[in-house]
Parts: structure tokens; C-alpha cells; sequence
């Protein structure tokens, strides 16, 4: 049984370790990150089967996961650091010159639980899909987890993916795709409209579940559910509905806090709506 309230005092500290990031550089992309906060929380700290202490770029006989919006880095990192894959304070070094944690995350710098570079959106689902597909070509049980934005998925590619994941039958596959409505240049449907996605996932051969990615509670849930469905000679993904900003008032409903960084006095009033529960960096 989880403990949701454990998980929502995390993603509250991994939400300050955001913010104070992004401010300390005045570089990076809060709304997004906060936005998908309390998914990759309940995903490392109760979903995923992972070793942090042992990390290898195989994984193998360890759950994956690929992070497709690499813009999300600051939210990754923050994650990564208090589920134990390296020291919390290397957090102060987010972005600096010659840091592990740069904008987008890279493995040129061998940092831990990081397996291919990301943050030219539209590839993340064909990376997935291929350790996916080398999973089940190794016996190999685990499950490999992805995370998309819903404006990258106006990229082609993605749906090259789609078909390649429902045609070879790849069903140990769980992606997710943050549908907050918003991106760099304004309202996802006014930039290009998606339609109907549940709809056309369905129609790409893949079995489409929907969730609350604000409710902690929902996230486990659904993510337990989309667990049980694997096996079952499709691929899977959530349609999970965020709100860009979660969690400090300012930055929420609006596009603008996709890749602005607060000044001091935001900062101050992010983090005053924000608990401290696992001690900042």
C-alpha cells in the first residue's frame, strides 16, 4: 500500500529543489517540470523497479525509464538525487559550465540514471520502444516507462514510434504523455491542435488509459493498473492531465513559466507556498 502522504511531502521538497534551481540560474522550464512533479515522484519512490546505488546503462533486469521532454531536466535531476542516484547538493551545479546537470540531460558527463540524452523532442518514444522491444527479445520481465509533452507530440516521429510499438506487439511499454494543454508559444490547440487523442492512440493499435497527474493518489493507481495491463500484446499509454505551474498560484494556467525563471521576489512567494520536508540542498 503506498503511502501518499510520504510521496506528496517529496514532491513538495522536489518542487522547492525546482524552483530554487531554475531561479539560481535564471535558466530553465519550471511549468512543465512542477506540472509532472507528483508523476515522476510516485513513479521513483513507489512504482519503479530500480536499483539507484547500481546503476548501469544496461538496467537490465530493472525497470527503465526515458525522459522524451528533456526540458523537464530540473524535476529529473531533483528526483534522481533524493532517490539516491547521486549527492542532493550537486543540485546547486544545475546548468553551470562544466556541470554534470546541464540544461538537457546528456550522458556525456556519466551521470547515474541517465541512458541516452534527450531534449530534441519526438525521440524520446522511438528510444523507448527500442529498449522495450530488447527487453523482450532478452526475456528480460521489467518494464520500460516514457515521458512526453503533449505539444511534442505535434512531431512525426512520435507516431512512427506508435506504429513500430502496436505492429511488433511491444506491450512492455507504459508511456505517458503530460497533457497540460500549453507550450513554449501559447495553447497546444491553438498552436496545433492534437484532436482527439485518445481516439487516435487507439487507432495506432496501442491500449490508452487517462489520469489525474495532480492527484498522487491517481498517478499510483493508474500506474499500478497500467502495470497489471502489460503482457497483453499491446503497448500502453496514459493520457495523464496536468496543470503547468503545479503548486505555486503564479505560475499556474498560463504558457509563460514554460522557460522563465523567477526573480527574487517570485522565488520568495513560490517557496513560501512550497514545505520544506526533506531539507533544501
Amino acid at each position: 500500500m503506498a503511502d501518499i502522504q510520504k510521496l506528496k511531502k517529496i514532491a513538495s521538497q522536489v518542487r522547492r529543489d525546482i524552483v530554487r534551481m531554475v531561479h539560481a540560474q535564471n535558466s530553465g522550464h519550471p511549468g512543465g517540470s512542477l506540472g509532472c512533479t507528483d508523476f515522476l515522484t510516485a513513479l521513483y519512490f513507489e512504482i519503479l523497479e530500480h536499483e539507484s546505488k547500481n546503476f548501469d546503462m544496461d538496467g537490465k533486469n530493472q525497470d527503465l525509464f526515458f525522459l522524451s521532454n528533456g526540458h523537464l531536466s530540473a524535476l529529473w535531476y531533483s528526483v534522481l538525487a533524493r532517490s539516491g542516484y547521486f549527492e542532493v547538493k550537486e543540485l546547486s551545479s544545475f546548468r553551470k559550465l562544466n556541470s554534470r546537470l546541464q540544461g538537457h540531460p546528456t550522458t556525456k558527463e556519466g551521470l547515474p540514471g541517465i541512458r541516452v540524452a534527450s531534449g530534441s523532442l519526438g525521440q524520446g518514444l522511438s528510444v523507448a520502444c527500442g529498449a522495450a522491444l530488447t527487453k523482450k527479445m532478452n526475456a528480460d520481465p521489467k518494464i520500460v516507462y516514457s515521458l512526453h509533452g503533449d505539444g511534442e507530440l505535434q512531431e512525426g516521429q512520435i507516431w512512427e514510434a506508435a506504429m513500430f510499438a502496436a505492429h511488433h506487439k511491444i506491450d512492455n511499454i507504459i508511456s505517458t504523455v503530460d497533457y497540460n494543454g500549453k507550450q513554449i508559444d501559447g495553447p497546444v490547440d491553438v498552436v496545433m491542435s492534437l484532436g482527439n487523442l485518445k481516439s487516435k492512440w487507439e487507432s495506432f493499435g496501442w491500449l490508452v488509459l487517462e489520469m489525474n497527474g495532480n492527484d498522487i493518489e491517481d498517478v499510483v493507481k493508474t500506474l499500478k493498473h497500467a502495470k497489471s495491463l502489460t503482457g497483453k500484446q499491446k503497448p500502453i499509454v496514459i493520457l495523464m492531465k496536468t496543470e503547468m505551474g503545479m503548486g505555486v498560484d503564479f505560475m499556474m494556467g498560463t504558457h509563460k513559466w514554460h522557460g522563465s525563471a523567477p526573480n527574487d521576489e517570485q522565488l520568495e512567494k513560490a517557496l513560501a507556498q512550497l514545505e520544506e520536508t526533506l531539507g533544501d540542498y
